[in-house]
C-alpha cells in the first residue's frame, strides 16, 4: 500500500501537536511496511534530509518530498494566504503520481489545493482524508485578535472539511463541530492520538517529598491559558501553598515569576530529556481555552502523571476525575480550586496510577496506527 502524507511539517523539525502527530503516522505507516510519500518541511537546524529520526528500515518506506514553506508581508489572512500556496506547492509535488496512490492524509490547511481540485473535478484519484485536529478557531477565544483570526479561518476550514471525502476527528466535542459545520457524519472518522510504546513508563513514581510538584508543557501561546496560570500561581505562592511547579517551553522572560518553587527549563526538544523531567513531577496542567486531543496531556499520562485540564475539545476522552480534574476553561477559579485539590488530595497515587493504565491500555501508537490503517483500508 502506498499513502501520501501531506503536512506542514513533522516533529521535530517543527514543533507543534499536529507537527507529533504526523511524525508518527510515517512512523507507524513504515513501520507496517506501507510506502509513504511525506510531504513536509523544515523549521529547525536538523538535516531533514537525514530524517534522522527514523530507523533505518523505517526509512526505506518513507519518501520524503520537502517544500519551502511560503513568506509574505503581514496583513489579515496571511496565514491562510501562505498556507494556500503551500498546498499548491504540495499539490504540483505529487500530482503526477496521483495514481499511485491507495489513500491521500492531509494535514490542516497542506491538501487545500488537492482536496478542491477533486471537488471540481479537474482530478481523479483515491480518497483523500484531512485532519484539523482540534477546530479551534470554532472554540472559544482569548482575545479580540484570536477571534478575528478565527472569523478569518473559518469559512475556509469549513469549506475543506465538507469537500474532502473523509475527515479525521479525535472524537468528543471535536467530532461535534464537524457536525456542526456541514461535514456528513458518515465521513467522520473517529480516532485518538496516542504514545510511543517506548515513552511509557513501567510504573507510577512515588515522591517521598511533602509537597506537590506540577509541570506546564508547551508554548506561551496565549489559548494554553498561561496567564490565568500565573495569576493563579501568584495567588498559591502567596498563601505559601506547598508546591512547585516546572514550566517546559519557551516562556518569555516578561511572563516568568520570579519565586523559588518556581522553575523554568527553557525549550527542549529532546523527548527522553522531557520525559526525564515530567517522570520527577505528580500533575502536568493544561488550562488551555482551547484544545484537540493534546500530546502533552499524552505525554503526562504516560509518565504516570495526574492530569489537571480545561474541558475542551477531546480532552474528556483523557481526562476524568479517576485520573485528573476537568475544569471550565477561562475559568481562575475552577483552577484555583483544581490546583489546591490536587495539592491536598490523598488520592493522587490512584490517579496517577489511572493516566498509566488509560495509556497503556488505549492511547499508544501501536493500537492507534491500527485503527488508521484499518479506517482507510476501510474507505478505499
Amino acid at each position: 500500500m502506498r499513502i501520501a502524507l501531506i503536512t506542514d511539517g513533522i516533529a521535530p523539525y517543527v514543533l507543534g501537536g499536529m507537527q507529533k502527530h504526523s511524525f508518527y503516522l510515517a512512523k507507524f505507516f513504515a513501520k507496517h511496511k506501507i510506502h509513504v510519500d511525506l510531504v513536509h518541511y523544515n523549521d529547525s537546524k536538523y538535516d531533514i534530509n537525514a530524517l534522522e529520526f527514523f530507523t533505518e528500515e523505517e526509512r526505506t518506506y518513507i519518501h520524503a518530498i520537502v517544500l519551502q514553506f511560503p513568506s509574505s508581508a503581514k496583513f489579515p489572512g496571511h496565514y491562510v494566504y501562505r498556507s494556500y500556496k503551500y498546498s499548491c506547492l504540495a499539490f504540483d509535488a505529487i500530482k503526477n503520481q496521483l495514481h499511485t496512490y491507495d489513500f491521500i492524509y492531509t494535514k490542516g490547511f497542506a491538501g487545500w489545493k488537492l482536496i478542491s481540485e477533486k471537488h471540481k473535478g479537474h482530478i481523479t484519484c483515491c480518497q483523500i482524508g484531512v485532519k484539523f485536529h482540534g477546530y479551534e478557531m470554532f472554540q472559544i477565544a482569548p482575545e479580540a485578535k484570536a477571534k478575528l483570526q478565527q472569523f478569518i479561518l473559518r469559512p475556509f476550514v469549513k469549506q475543506i472539511s465538507q469537500q474532502a471525502d473523509v475527515v479525521f476527528s479525535y472524537g468528543g466535542k471535536i467530532t461535534d463541530i464537524i457536525k456542526a459545520i456541514g461535514v456528513n457524519p458518515k465521513h467522520i472518522i473517529e480516532i485518538p492520538s496516542g504514545v510511543e510504546k517506548d515513552f511509557i513508563s513501567p510504573s507510577v513514581s512515588v515522591h517521598k517529598e511533602p509537597y506537590r510538584k506540577f509541570v506546564f508543557l508547551g508554548r506561551a501561546e496565549r489559548r494554553k491559558g498561561i496567564i490565568e496560570l500565573n495569576e493563579v500561581l501568584q495567588t498559591l505562592t502567596s498563601q505559601k501553598q506547598n508546591f512547585s511547579f516546572e514550566f517546559i517551553g519557551p516562556i518569555p522572560e516578561s511572563m516568568k515569576i520570579k519565586h523559588e518553587s518556581i522553575i523554568y527549563h527553557g525549550e527542549i526538544r529532546d523527548a527522553q530529556k522531557i520525559k526525564s523531567i515530567l517522570s520527577q513531577n505528580d500533575i502536568l496542567v493544561c488550562p488551555s481555552w482551547s484544545e484537540g486531543f493534546p500530546n502533552v496531556i499524552l505525554e503526562g499520562m504516560a509518565s504516570g502523571l495526574a492530569i489537571i485540564a480545561s474541558d475542551v475539545g477531546a480532552i474528556s476522552a483523557m481526562v476524568s476525575d479517576k485520573n485528573g480534574w476537568l475544569i471550565e476553561p477561562a475559568n481562575k477559579k475552577h483552577l484555583e480550586t483544581a490546583l489546591i485539590d490536587a495539592i491536598q488530595t490523598k488520592n493522587l497515587i490512584s490517579k496517577k496510577e489511572q493516566s498509566l493504565q488509560l495509556v497503556q491500555t488505549t492511547f499508544n501508537w501501536d493500537i492507534i496506527a491500527q485503527k488508521t490503517i484499518n479506517a482507510i483500508l476501510n474507505n478505499k
